[in-house]
């Protein structure tokens, strides 16, 4: 998988992590760009 070293075998968890990254409905989307939470008005945001 990409993002991860070749001798690492990622857990659920940080699968789980890694999706919800890339999701613009998670607030973990929004807290990995600087972010604290998904704004309000998060739907009128351009990428």
């Amino acid at each position: 998988m990409s993002g991860f070293h070749d001798d690492y075998e990622p857990t659920q968890a940080d699968l789980d992590n890694h999706s919800n990254q890339l999701n613009e409905n998670n607030d973990a989307y929004w807290q990995s760009r600087g972010y604290d939470e998904r704004p309000e008005d998060w739907e009128s945001y351009d990428d």
